[in-house]
């Protein structure tokens, strides 16, 4: 019997470990006015996962921006691993943004080590070494900073250079859905409202079931630049990790960050 509780312990550990990344997954990303929009909060790898399976209770915030209008759409939200469905009846651009409350993990030195290294958090490796903790365990806070942009019929605004609350936000600097053939795109991303410079950036693109990733580095402007095909479903993430003092519970908090798009 102990033996099957290790096991299951270990099997536990590594798919939250596995499950780093975490988006907003509409249905489909391009709507007629008036259609049901339903969109899923995912959680995994490689642009593949399951249902998330918070409930309201662990929303910190979850607004939808559409023209000048902002609307919070939390209390879509009802069941554990729930979807939230609404409608737009306007034509344009709709982008939704989900903020998560802290979660709470601790992982062993090695895991931890192994984590940090997987996303490219220097700041937080080189903090270890100059202070001796390399072998030590962890004790994490985490929250999810996470939006999608979707388009509703056959007008464009710029609801998508719009500045939301999220502590992680991801912001293009141009419309994804003007994008009629490979072209490259420029996004900025900032942490607490401050461009976020040096920060490894991954970008996901999966169409056909098959899904491809690049790891990008921002620049000292907090931007980053690449090719985009108007084709399947885009997906653009980071994390950010910062060491906490005088906390009884934890001694670090990470952000993570993304923007989903897509052209179906």
């Amino acid at each position: 019997m102990k033996k099957a509780i290790s096991l299951f312990l270990v099997l536990l550990m590594s798919i939250v470990l596995s499950a780093h990344e975490f988006w907003l997954q509409p249905d489909k990303f391009i709507y007629n006015t008036g259609d049901e929009i339903n969109i899923k909060l995912m959680v995994g790898e490689n642009f593949e996962g399951e249902n998330w399976i918070g409930d309201s209770a662990k929303v910190q915030q979850l607004m939808i921006y559409q023209h000048d209008v902002l609307d919070d759409l939390s209390k879509k939200i009802s069941g554990k691993g729930d979807s939230m469905q609404f409608n737009c009846y306007e034509e344009g651009n709709a982008m939704v943004a989900f903020n998560s409350k802290n979660s709470f993990l601790e992982l062993d030195a090695a895991k931890f080590n192994d984590y940090l290294k997987e996303d490219g958090m220097l700041n937080a490796i080189n903090y270890r070494k100059q202070h001796n903790e390399m072998d030590s365990a962890s004790k994490e806070y985490y929250q999810r900073s996470v939006k999608t942009l979707i388009q509703i019929g056959s007008k464009s605004d710029n609801v998508f250079l719009k500045e939301t609350n999220l502590p992680l936000d991801i912001i293009p600097l141009s419309n994804p859905y003007l994008i009629k053939k490979e072209k490259k795109l420029y996004l900025k991303i900032f942490f607490n409202k401050v461009l976020l410079a040096n920060a490894l950036i991954k970008v996901w693109h999966n169409e056909n079931n098959k899904t491809e990733e690049q790891d990008l580095m921002t620049n000292e402007k907090g931007e980053i630049s690449f090719e985009v095909n108007p084709t399947g479903r885009w997906m653009v993430s980071t994390v950010k990790m910062e060491h906490i003092d005088n906390d009884e519970k934890a001694n670090w908090q990470s952000y993570w960050g993304s923007l989903t798009w897509g052209y179906y």
